[in-house]
């Protein structure tokens, strides 16, 4: 097992479909949070970027859920670099938030609406059950505000905050 691992880089070992799974987990239970409406397939693409980078984690961390992505917008328009960024990780990340969809799919947390191109998380229960190691702690509560800030705007809105194109 371990001779396995070490084909692996760091990158590889904490960035998998299967932590994303959860992550994209997370952030389609708080968008139904507020919302009953599964979130849009392509806001799913921008979860990853956004939690997976350590100062838009911290950004996101240290933005109350009731402030809404505006604030965050805020705040990290005071490091604007950082913000613009998010589109190109957006870009890179594709095939790992797609196989982080799928994978998330086959294990009945997520479920994809084919005729609305929408996918809604289920199975909220689970949480209690889920045991969350130390060190990605910080990455479900972040992502499951994102999908409360999320479910307050609509998809343009959104793109446009963040400015991102997808």
């Amino acid at each position: 097992m371990l001779d396995e691992l070490q084909n692996y880089s760091e990158l590889e070992v904490t960035q998998n479909p299967a932590l994303g799974a959860y992550v994209l987990w997370q952030f389609g239970l708080g968008h139904q949070k507020t919302n009953s409406d599964p979130a849009p397939f392509s806001l799913y693409f921008l979860v990853l970027p956004m939690v997976y980078h350590a100062q838009t984690l911290a950004c996101i961390s240290s933005t109350l859920e009731s402030s809404g992505l505006g604030k965050f917008v805020q705040k990290m328009n005071d490091n604007r670099e950082e913000l613009l960024a998010l589109h190109g990780r957006a870009m890179a990340m594709r095939p790992l938030s797609l196989n982080s969809i799928v994978l998330g799919t086959s294990r009945k947390l997520l479920s994809p609406s084919y005729e609305n191109a929408k996918i809604r998380a289920t199975s909220p229960e689970l949480i209690a059950k889920a045991k969350i190691p130390e060190r990605i702690k910080k990455i479900g509560p972040a992502s499951y505000k994102v999908g409360v800030w999320c479910s307050q705007l609509d998809t343009v809105q959104i793109v446009r905050a963040l400015n991102v194109s997808l």
